[in-house]
């Protein structure tokens, strides 16, 4: 099993900080996941400077359907409140969604789907529609610590924690 993070977003204040991204992808490695990065053309580089050794990045490389069967074959994906979170409600993949305010969650978040929203859904920006995040360092969603993230991942997955990779110590 794979985890899918998808960090961009076509709305900047939905998607996460390269730094925060990063740490997430990090500490799901270190945990013993294998990552899979995803976006857009246009996130390539985001993708690029969030993928740790070891991790994969398709950022730029799957069609719409591509990245559908990648995120249907994943054990879970972590991401933004943005498009691949509804692409993984529909295939039915489990969600980690790092949910910025800005819009209502009740109304966005993916839904049927096993789901933890992560994320102060009572920060200042809420409900303000913000296509940029109007806080510094977007702390409704940087706040959440990677440890957090890779907790709700395994809480998500049947398979829980991942058996070490072949050769990993």
């Amino acid at each position: 099993p794979y985890v899918v993070l998808h960090p961009g977003a076509s709305v900047p204040a939905r998607g996460l900080l390269p730094g925060h991204a990063g740490d997430i992808a990090r500490h799901l490695v270190a945990g013993g996941w294998p990552v899979v990065v995803t976006g857009t053309g246009a996130e390539a580089e985001l993708a690029a400077s969030v993928t740790p050794p070891g991790a994969v990045n398709l950022a730029g490389r799957t069609s719409l359907a591509e990245l559908a069967a990648v995120v249907g074959r994943a054990a879970c994906i972590v991401v933004g409140n943005t498009g691949p979170a509804h692409i993984a409600a529909a295939v039915g993949t489990p969600v980690v969604s790092l949910f910025a305010p800005v819009v209502p969650a009740e109304r966005w978040a993916p839904y049927q789907v096993p789901a933890v929203l992560l994320g102060d859904q009572a920060a200042a920006c809420r409900d303000t529609r913000a296509r940029q995040c109007p806080i510094p360092g977007h702390p409704c969603i940087s706040d959440v610590s990677p440890g957090a993230v890779v907790a709700a991942v395994q809480r998500l997955t049947a398979a829980g924690r991942p058996a070490p990779l072949a050769g990993a110590s």
